[in-house]
């Protein structure tokens, strides 16, 4: 049975801290518009449960995966049943995290496939040895190396995985009360950077699990290494909500070598290199106690929420900019020097035509801060898992230099011809924002590129690099066209040559380049 409590039983929860956060104040919003369910019996079961005992979430099929010349996980058959607990024991290097991650479909496999199985029990296979095929539902994920930005604050973070489209009073009131159940409420504005180690693996763990509260069905929650770096209170409360989640119908796959947390599976895997897994009954401890269970459901990590995250992150901290910036300036000043008094009636108009892109131009070629980003604390690992084969399109598109080619580009055009813009056509003013554009397609590919470089092996990195040069192509071709506008003024001759044609064209190389470094590491 499932109660609705009073507003004031739930102020009086919501105020319960960890003993290492007592004296952190939390008073929550003194108007609500939700209804805040908690289970009043333990022992009764959740309506997720009905049912369902007897149904899988996650299956892994004769999985096989190698890593460099190693075999880490070889023949693997698993089902995760629904309110099922698993615990993946083994030594260090055995293949635990392989595991979690090829429950995420995000690493290749040899052999086998991963499936899920949706709410009306219908297989989804989102992973074989082809290549990804499908993306994951919503899951909860706890990464080994927390998986966010420390540019985030506590509040953003938790945001982003829950992804809650309600008003912000209720907004803010789930957030609050959330926080508050691990001690985080103090902490809510502070960046992620700033906090301990210990606070930042409870905000880590809490991401992980509070999907299974804001879910409708039953999901998988993924955790590795979820006890590490937690104290002994964060830890009772981690097990507890383990076995409450399940409780509700949830499954629960985690890596640990803490006892007190293994003993709170249901099922014990045992992982070791070249060895068939051994499985053995767990001890099923922990206790089920009140959590939240709200009717208010959150909705799938959305391109809308990595577009809003990145540029929230160069907003405060904008290294991306002026990163940019920097370089594309000290390029149009050295030019300004070389050519500021040059005769601009004998100049060549293709000489000053590129150096009027040029500045536009590096900061296409930069590669992206939004790759730091990503690797740091594996955030884009996190970020790839929600999003499947979404990631690395959207990624190329928001870590190009989309805003400064075209401000740039007239920029140039004023510093290097000074008061000689009279000797060029009357055109340029009015066209010079065509191979700008242009150039935009120039920097999505360019980050593409990058994005691509940065998956690869160390050995194949400097190599990889070199793929910029095809860059140069559509450059030459931009700068062509600039000349022409120059010289003769704006065409819409659809001849070889013409300034349109040498603007498409540039175009058109730029997208097969994003499209091959986009869509090839995907296969």
């Amino acid at each position: 049975m499932i109660t609705i409590q009073k507003k004031s039983d739930i102020s009086n929860r919501l105020h319960f801290q960890s003993s290492s956060n007592r004296n952190a104040s939390f008073t929550p919003k003194r108007h609500l518009w939700i209804e805040f369910f908690i289970n009043r019996i333990t022992q009764t079961v959740s309506p997720f449960r009905s049912g369902m005992d007897e149904g899988h979430l996650i299956e892994l099929d004769d999985l096989t995966v190698i890593r460099g010349n190693r075999s880490v996980l070889k023949n693997i058959n698993f089902k995760l049943k629904e309110g099922e607990i698993v615990a993946l024991v083994g030594p260090n290097g055995s293949g635990k995290t392989t595991f979690i991650e090829s429950c995420t479909g995000i690493i290749p496999f040899k052999n086998g496939k991963l499936s899920y199985i949706s709410n009306f029990n219908e297989r989804i296979i989102i992973r074989n040895k082809d290549g990804r095929i499908a993306n994951i539902p919503p899951i909860g994920m706890t990464l080994q190396n927390d998986g966010f930005c420390g540019e985030e604050t506590v509040g953003e973070r938790l945001l982003s995985v829950l992804n809650i489209q309600d008003d912000e009073e209720e907004k803010t009131y789930l957030l609050d009360s959330l926080l508050s159940e691990w001690g985080l409420y103090h902490r809510k504005s502070s960046r992620i950077s700033l906090l301990s180690g210990g606070l930042k693996r409870r905000l880590s763990v809490l991401s992980g699990l509070s999907p299974a509260i804001f879910s409708a069905n039953p999901i998988v929650i993924l955790l590795d290494e979820p006890s590490e770096g937690l104290d002994d209170v964060a830890s009772e409360i981690l097990i507890n909500w383990i076995r409450t989640i399940s409780n509700r119908g949830h499954g629960v796959i985690f890596t640990s070598h803490d006892s007190d947390l293994i003993d709170c599976a249901d099922r014990i895997i045992r992982i070791e290199e070249n060895k068939p897994i051994i499985e053995s009954e767990g001890n099923s401890s922990g206790e089920i106690i009140k959590i939240p269970e709200l009717k208010i459901f959150t909705k799938p990590i959305s391109i809308v929420s990595l577009i809003n995250w990145a540029g929230k992150m160069e907003f405060r901290n904008p290294i991306d900019t002026f990163g940019r910036l920097t370089p594309a300036l000290v390029a149009l000043l050295i030019s300004f020097s070389l050519i500021g008094n040059v005769n601009h009636n004998t100049f060549n108009n293709q000489i000053l035509s590129s150096l009027i892109l040029l500045p536009a131009f590096i900061t296409c070629i930069i590669s992206p801060a939004l790759i730091n980003r990503f690797n740091e604390a594996d955030c884009g690992k996190w970020w790839y898992i929600n999003l499947g084969t979404k990631f690395r399109p959207v990624s190329s598109v928001i870590g190009a230099s989309l805003l400064l080619p075209l401000p740039l580009t007239y920029l140039s055009w004023f510093v290097l011809t000074g008061n000689n813009t009279t000797l060029y056509s009357e055109d340029v003013i009015l066209w010079l924002w065509l191979p700008a554009l242009s150039m935009m397609d120039l920097a999505i590919a360019s980050s593409a590129l990058h994005f691509l470089v940065s998956d690869l092996q160390r050995s194949h990195a400097s190599s990889g690099a070199l793929l910029l040069i095809f860059l140069a192509w559509p450059f030459l071709e931009l700068t062509e066209a600039l000349s022409v506008i120059m010289t003769d003024g704006m065409s819409f001759s659809l001849q070889i040559g013409s300034p349109l044609i040498s603007c498409l064209f540039a175009s058109l190389v730029s997208s097969l380049v994003w499209l091959v470094a986009v869509f090839l590491p995907d296969a």
